[in-house]
């Protein structure tokens, strides 16, 4: 039995790794490979790379160190968590795997507009396409930027985007805009363009990413959606965890859901969506996890 199995392996997952293969425990990471920074092309908003680095190699890093220490990472999907009266056992396919501990690292899936895979992973190369403001609103600085959403949570995009450039447009990905009063007025007052629905064949134009518009077509030097994100929390609520309405476990001060044991750190906790708040999580999951499995019998070399 290890001491804990982490599931998913980005920026928490692996942070996590870290720390308690440092502690001298056995742990096992299973990895889908789907983490959301492996999409980062290059990320200058990470501390300690002034002229930043990519989410595979920044990710490759973070494994090759968690390895080096003794984290063994499989490339598997995991089916089901189960409790144990002295752990959980993990299911992958007809495996079982069991722990003392899990820590859930999971993250979300970000909902994209319908457009060829191709014409998507070619824009987010080029940064024609972005999925973060908080990460890289200022590589649009004074750029011309389309917000494809709407209602209050394109609003608040837009309007964040905004304090980076003043040409900022928002597309309604269906119909007409759902914007309440007080939407439309902030807007207004921003001086955000606002296009209506429905909006589609993308593609890239002259250096831009153009799409169809009621309007006819536009081209922007970057486009967000602000389409909201799946949090990939069905294993710990189909094991009994708590979640909110929109899926994110809920976590108490130091990582721990409401099933004694199992943790959640990053994104798939409601937090910011950013590597470095995702990494903090899980130092101080790792430590709790530590510090519990020595309350059940010391730790002792």
């Amino acid at each position: 039995m290890d001491d804990c199995i982490i599931i998913g392996a980005g920026p928490a997952g692996l942070t996590a790794a870290i720390y308690l293969a440092r502690f001298h425990l056995s742990i096992r990471l299973f990895d889908c490979g789907s983490s959301r920074a492996a999409l980062i092309p290059c990320t200058h908003n990470h501390a300690g790379y002034p002229e930043g680095i990519r989410g595979t190699d920044l990710l490759a890093l973070m494994l090759a160190q968690a390895e080096k220490y003794g984290a063994v990472r499989e490339g598997a999907r995991v089916d089901a968590i189960e409790v144990d009266d002295d752990g959980f056992t993990v299911r992958i396919g007809d495996r079982r795997a069991r722990a003392r501990s899990v820590l859930l690292a999971t993250g979300v899936v970000n909902n994209r507009p319908d457009m060829p895979d191709a014409v998507h992973d070619e824009a987010l190369e080029a940064g024609l396409f972005r999925y973060c403001p908080i990460c890289d609103g200022y590589e649009v600085t004074d750029k011309r930027v389309g917000v494809i959403g709407t209602g209050d949570h394109g609003m608040r995009e837009a309007l964040f985007l905004r304090g980076y450039t003043k040409d900022v447009t928002l597309i309604a990905p269906e119909g007409g805009h759902d914007l309440d009063p007080a939407c439309e007025a902030a807007l207004d007052d921003a001086g955000i363009v606002r296009v209506g629905g429905p909006c589609g064949n993308y593609a890239i134009e002259g250096g831009r990413l153009a799409l169809d518009t009621v309007e006819g077509r536009m081209a922007f030097d970057s486009v967000y959606p602000a389409l909201g994100s799946v949090i990939r929390s069905e294993l710990a609520v189909a094991a009994g965890a708590s979640a909110s309405e929109d899926g994110c476990l809920e976590v108490d001060s130091h990582q721990r859901t409401s099933i004694p044991g199992l943790f959640a750190a990053g994104d798939v906790v409601k937090g910011l969506d950013q590597i470095s708040h995702a990494m903090g999580e899980a130092g101080v999951a790792a430590t709790t996890i530590r510090n519990m499995l020595a309350e059940q019998r010391p730790l002792r070399r």
